[in-house]
């Protein structure tokens, strides 16, 4: 069992664009395994990380102060305190925070904390793909990268062909 205090961890900051939030991993600082929570503040007309869903991992939010928009599959929900949405693995999850206020939004973001995991970009058209460390994780992965879904290939493309064998039987 961890414990840890909000006051006792320091923010990480990501600007980028329309996207800009602080961030407390809540869940990594306690020691938490398999359940991930992190604590966000979105300032006004500001956007949480870009629109995506899990293929791994299932991840809910709960509003702790402020209002906000909820792009949730292929709905727009109205988002205030008190508020509690699941965000299921899969299309249907697809999500996006958006501050549409003129005041901060505070939210806890949970997340199962599965790996390998996939994480699928619908309107960039790429997927992300973590193993050794789910998303949202600290150690180190063994495989990560994001893709085009445009850049797929065929699953021999660039493989040994098949060794030939000589008339006696033996391979070359």
């Amino acid at each position: 069992m961890g414990k840890t205090n909000v006051s006792d961890l320091e923010w990480a900051t990501l600007e980028r664009g329309e996207t800009q939030f602080r961030r407390k991993q809540l869940g990594a600082a306690a020691g938490g395994g398999e359940l991930g929570c992190s604590l966000y503040e979105l300032p006004a007309e500001a956007r949480s990380w870009p629109y995506h869903y899990h293929t791994g991992n299932e991840e809910a939010l709960f509003v702790l102060e402020g209002s906000a928009t909820l792009r949730l599959g292929r709905e727009t929900l109205s988002l205030e305190v008190g508020d509690y949405v699941t965000l299921p693995t899969g299309e249907d999850g697809a999500h996006r925070v958006v501050n549409d206020s003129t005041e901060q939004v505070r939210y806890l973001m949970l997340s199962t904390m599965r790996e390998p995991d996939i994480t699928v970009y619908p309107e960039s058209e790429k997927i992300g793909v973590f193993a050794g460390s789910p998303p949202g994780g600290d150690d180190e992965r063994t495989v990560e990268g994001y893709f085009r879904r445009a850049d797929e290939v065929e699953y021999w493309l660039d493989e040994e062909t098949e060794p030939e064998t000589k008339p006696d039987g033996e391979s070359e």
